[in-house]
């Protein structure tokens, strides 16, 4: 199909691919985090974004074809009606079993025993499928009843076992579940696919096509909680670092290779890795090794890795030097980005840090201020996307209008 508006796509496209080459564009491009703005931008409700695709989806075309930013990223519609028959236990949404919330959130759980590193290790697959998933979805719980999945030596052994295991009426139950999931979800497929392509038909580009978790991330966010893993730091030093190499495999392999058409950028989301949350020794050992392999890999086989640095980052910016030149664009939320262009300029592209407290409780004049500052500074010589430290969810409109509008008249390159 062709783009309606498809000289501005491929403008916005080339602007952005141009900043994290570290060449110079036209002017210094914008990523905008929209979040759940679009529903207070339109007056409409956000439970909107998981019921009611029709009102979510002119909501996001008239959100981004206001504020034009070269890089749009919108809370990605997702059909309420299957998390629903998923029951995700560590996630609220908006309407979700009634939940009057403006945003959904994930609430911190351990679905993992510290004593169970060596199943975890050895079998990744077979440990997510038959314990993680029971204990952190309603729909899977039956799957407790599973024995551990049979191994490459099994044979039509391994076949029998699992035959067997599923007569068990808990794993048939589940099974019957996951069937009526999988054929509610393929009748919304096309409708999840056109959303995108409706943007995109618009001209505006979004910022991923896919997201990724840095392998401690999958630990810390998934499995064991923030105490648990905070705990394993002392306690199981040795088979955190395992499960972590076992676990990046297991992305690497499910990864596959670049399709053409796609943008091909892996959103990479940073949670446990910044200052407060580990020591930076622990950064060192623990969490920066098996990162820095899957964003390498990345790299090598085509991809452009969009790493968003969640929390303060100023201390381990060095690291970021040990990846490839020009090759991954680097977020930052509360680093200090000024000392984060003295570091990684010319090196990498870097955005941020617009503070979302500035643009909800600030003033146009305050936030034009703001952001010659970070055009003057980090905008010199290129490699720069100007952007907000978080989603943008609850911020006042003419203060976005205000960034938006000065970094489109200000920040052109001569």
């Amino acid at each position: 199909m062709e783009r309606a508006a498809g000289l501005s796509f491929q403008e916005r496209e080339a602007r952005f691919a141009a900043a994290v080459r570290l060449e110079v564009p036209d002017r210094v491009p914008l990523e905008i985090a929209y979040g759940y703005f679009p529903a207070r931008y339109c007056g409409v409700r956000p439970d909107a974004a998981y019921y009611d695709y029709e009102t979510w989806l002119a909501a996001c075309l008239a959100t981004v074809a206001a504020f034009g930013a070269d890089m749009s990223s919108v809370q990605p519609f997702f059909p309420g009606e299957v998390l629903e028959m998923i029951e995700p236990q560590a996630l609220r949404w908006p309407g979700g079993r009634g939940a009057e919330i403006r945003s959904h959130q994930v609430l911190d759980g351990e679905y993992m025993r510290d004593s169970e590193y060596p199943a975890l290790i050895a079998d990744p697959t077979s440990f997510l499928l038959t314990r993680y998933l029971p204990r952190a979805t309603g729909a899977l719980r039956g799957f407790a009843c599973l024995p551990p999945l049979p191994c490459a030596d099994a044979g039509y052994r391994g076949v029998l076992c699992l035959a067997e295991a599923l007569l068990e009426p808990e794993v048939a139950a589940a099974l019957e579940r996951l069937k009526d999931i999988g054929e509610v979800f393929a009748r919304w497929r096309p409708r999840l696919a056109a959303f995108d392509q409706e943007l995109e038909n618009a001209g505006f580009p979004l910022l991923a096509d896919r997201v990724v978790l840095a392998p401690y991330d999958i630990i810390a966010d998934n499995l064991r909680g923030m105490r648990g893993i905070m705990t394993d730091l002392f306690k199981h030093p040795d088979e955190l670092q395992q499960a972590c190499a076992a676990l990046l495999r297991v992305i690497l392999d499910r990864l596959g290779w670049p399709v053409e058409g796609r943008s091909n950028r892996v959103l990479i989301p940073l949670h446990f890795g910044s200052a407060g949350f580990c020591s930076l020794e622990q950064f060192e050992t623990f969490y920066w090794p098996t990162l820095r392999q899957m964003i390498v890999a990345m790299v090598q086989r085509g991809f452009t890795p969009l790493v968003m640095t969640e929390g303060d980052y100023t201390s381990r910016l060095e690291y970021l030097l040990e990846l490839p030149r020009g090759k991954v664009f680097v977020h930052f939320d509360a680093t200090d980005v000024f000392r984060a262009k003295d570091v990684l300029g010319g090196h990498l592209c870097i955005s941020g840090n617009v503070p979302v407290t500035l643009l909800a409780a600030g003033t146009p004049e305050e936030v034009r201020a703001v952001a010659k500052e970070l055009i003057d500074y980090c905008g010199r010589d290129g490699g720069f996307v100007m952007s907000t430290r978080c989603p943008v969810d609850d911020v006042r409109p003419e203060n976005l209008r205000a960034l938006v509008d000065f970094t489109v008249q200000y920040g052109v390159y001569v």
